[in-house]
């Protein structure tokens, strides 16, 4: 009878570590997976951040935005994220042609025409100086100078207003 009390309490002895083992193993899974669930939640909010504050800072420079449509817009770019470019106080190119046809000795000054610069909101259907343009159709956004042929135009035009 006392070699099935050894036996019994030998027994005994491996399942008890055994147990104390598997609790570590669960307290140190648990703590992994709470780490892991920490880092999928900072992770979430570190791409909800991206997507909702600007990529770069609204400043007072004037800036190019190129379109894949060909199209290019000069202004002020107040949000840029991953979804939109928002642009204000919005500008482009036009071309002007010639409506009369020059004497067939004379040569044309410009034949392609004389580029002006437009301020957004004079159109016809009156749209507001305010701009969403989605991301996928911006090509890139360029900073422009000071004294650049454009910002030298816009200056002018509101100094003139």
């Amino acid at each position: 009878m006392s070699e099935s009390t050894v036996h019994a309490s030998e027994s005994a002895r491996p399942q008890s570590n055994t147990s104390k083992l598997s609790i570590a193993r669960s307290a140190r899974g648990g703590s992994s997976f709470g780490v892991f669930l920490l880092v999928i939640v900072v992770v979430a909010a570190g791409f909800f951040w991206m997507k909702q504050t600007s990529l770069s800072g609204y400043n007072e420079a004037w800036q190019a935005v190129f379109l894949s449509n060909g199209q290019v817009y000069f202004g002020q770019v107040t949000k840029q994220n991953r979804v939109e470019v928002v642009l204000k106080e919005i500008y482009y190119l036009q071309v002007t042609r010639p409506l009369q046809q020059t004497a067939e000795g004379e040569q044309q000054a410009n034949p392609q025409g004389e580029l002006s610069l437009v301020k957004l909101g004079n159109e016809l259907h009156g749209p507001t100086d305010a701009m969403v343009i989605n991301r996928d159709q911006v090509l890139f956004v360029e900073d422009l100078k000071e004294d650049s042929n454009v910002a030298q135009a816009i200056a002018s035009y509101k100094a003139g207003q």
